[in-house]
């Protein structure tokens, strides 16, 4: 019994790790899709 309970912890424990890293990387696909006018350095404008 009780080796089951930690075969069903560690499975619990992984499926929620793959969806962490999951929801991670939509998350970072999604930062790249998005504008990126908030990182234009302004001395680069003073040059042209």
């Amino acid at each position: 019994m009780k080796a089951f309970k930690r075969a069903l912890a560690a499975f619990a424990f992984i499926a929620i790790a793959f969806r962490a890293v999951g929801s991670f990387l939509s998350w970072v696909e999604k930062q790249e899709d998005a504008p990126a006018d908030a990182w234009i350095d302004e001395d680069e404008f003073e040059e042209a």
